[in-house]
């Protein structure tokens, strides 16, 4: 691929993350109060799973032979989709959909600090973690309390919050853990195989807590469930397990700066979620930290 078209396939892929996961925590919200967080995400998943397995076979990408290639699409599977997405799900019973989005800000951090370990580790320089650094403070004027924000397991959203960080570090880790190791498989397999482990995952955890008898048919529970199918994880998902052997871990973290930025603004426009001045102020410096992330890491393509 000629340099213009890797460098607009690049801009495209980004754009798609951007766009789409920067929506997904208000389809999550708004689907989460209809339908038990366990079976959202597992369905969700499952269903993905199988459109994108079934994509992959009609392609000529069989199933995984090696046990290794099943570990480790176990393994990602778990950390991405169990523990990335079923926390934050589960969370966001609670949660706003922009506060969740901001505490994963956090993660442009974890994943640049993760992405200097293994065999395709990348040292930050000076101006990259300058960058991160200005980001996390425009996540902190974000995220910073207003006033009470309401009653949860653990009071005063502390647990719910707790285990959407811990989710970050989990995502995070599993990025460059994906990244650094090698599997026989084609991309979309590999991707399908790790949504049909989460899913059967979180579906089985969901049953075993009784969700089934709280699952409610309603428009938005079930509009919001296909949203996040076919955008968030067919779509979007499948296009950042691209990105994640296209480009260096610092500018991959920066997925983590700009979906908050659009989870708060469509959080405001219609769920009525607080937008203040100070969030607005916090959105401006962390668009301006993506753009300085962007120039200092100059190296674009595979490592």
């Amino acid at each position: 691929m000629d340099p213009i078209a890797s460098r607009l396939a690049l801009v495209t892929a980004f754009a798609v993350v951007y766009i789409v996961w920067g929506s997904t925590y208000l389809a999550i919200r708004v689907a989460v109060q209809d339908l038990p967080p366990g079976l959202l995400a597992g369905v969700r998943f499952i269903i993905a799973g199988l459109v994108l397995g079934a994509l992959a076979l009609a392609r000529g990408q069989p199933l995984p032979r090696a046990p290794s290639d099943w570990r480790t699409a176990a393994i990602v599977g778990v950390a991405f989709i169990v523990l990335g997405n079923g926390v934050v799900t589960w969370a966001e019973q609670w949660v706003p959909s922009n506060q969740a989005a901001l505490i994963i800000a956090s993660g442009a951090l974890f994943t640049a600090w993760f992405g200097t370990f293994g065999r395709r580790g990348v040292p930050l320089s000076t101006a990259t973690r300058l960058g991160l650094l200005v980001g996390l403070c425009g996540t902190a004027l974000m995220v910073w309390p207003q006033g009470p924000v309401g009653d949860a397991p653990g009071g005063d959203l502390f647990w719910p919050k707790i285990g959407i960080v811990l989710s970050t570090v989990a995502w995070s880790w599993a990025t460059m853990y994906s990244r650094n190791t090698a599997v026989t498989m084609k991309p979309l397999m590999y991707v399908a195989c790790q949504m049909l482990i989460g899913g059967a995952v979180l579906t089985m955890i969901g049953l075993l807590n009784g969700e089934l008898a709280r699952w409610t048919w309603t428009l938005a529970g079930i509009g919001g469930l296909l949203y996040l199918t076919v955008f968030g994880s067919c779509i979007a998902y499948a296009t950042y397990m691209w990105l994640i052997n296209q480009t260096t871990p610092a500018r991959l973290g920066t997925i983590a700066y700009v979906n908050p930025a659009i989870a708060t603004v469509l959080g405001w426009w219609l769920l009525d979620e607080q937008l203040t001045r100070m969030q607005l102020a916090g959105m401006a410096v962390i668009i301006a930290s993506v753009a300085w992330v962007s120039v200092s890491a100059r190296v674009i393509g595979r490592r």
